[in-house]
């Protein structure tokens, strides 16, 4: 998996769409039980290349009850986005993720993690990328249907603060889906 990572960390594949240049940033390892599929790194995830490094990656971690060393431990957790590098700003946010990412790395990084036992699949990207012709007609009817993709998948929306509003009107989240993610999570990481 090292030679696989260095190509990665050198891949220039997008390079003249990118506004702010190439800088893949994820982490992994065979070894890993539990990856976390996000969208793409955002400007401070680019600046640091530390993936989940914003208050997004503050919520996902709270949301799966884990602490920053835990999280950040490549033998327990792969955190792989669906874009690797910052795709750069429009006019409602961040850009989607570039589209070469997935099918380019994805099915290697996964073919050599042979421990892995769920993928958190964190975003409308992700849950489409993953589950196809599965996936709800929204991300909130993919995430309330969670149970419908595990063992293997767990759709979870972005956690963004700017999803605080999408929280707020489904309550449901917090008192169904996040203890059932936590249960899971410390089976895999603890």
């Amino acid at each position: 998996m090292i030679e696989l990572l260095e190509q990665i960390k050198n891949c220039k594949v997008c390079e003249e769409q990118l506004e702010f240049g190439c800088n893949p940033v994820m982490a992994a390892s065979p070894n890993s039980r539990l990856v976390i599929v996000g969208q793409a790194p955002g400007r401070v995830v680019h600046k640091t290349g530390i993936p989940w490094n914003d208050k997004s990656g503050d919520n996902l971690r709270a949301w799966l009850d884990i602490d920053r060393e835990t999280f950040y431990d490549v033998e327990k957790v792969t955190l792989m986005p669906m874009g690797f590098c910052y795709p750069g700003t429009g006019k409602t946010g961040d850009l989607p993720p570039r589209p070469e990412c997935a099918p380019l790395w994805h099915p290697q990084i996964l073919s050599l993690m042979k421990s892995t036992k769920l993928i958190l699949l964190v975003g409308q990207h992700a849950q489409n990328y993953y589950l196809g012709d599965t996936a709800q007609e929204t991300l909130t009817a993919t995430v309330q249907q969670f149970h419908t993709y595990l063992p293997k998948y767990f759709p979870l929306p972005h956690p963004s603060p700017r999803n605080n509003i999408w929280q707020a009107r489904n309550i449901w989240f917090t008192g169904e889906v996040l203890p059932e993610l936590q249960r899971r999570v410390k089976k895999l990481v603890m």
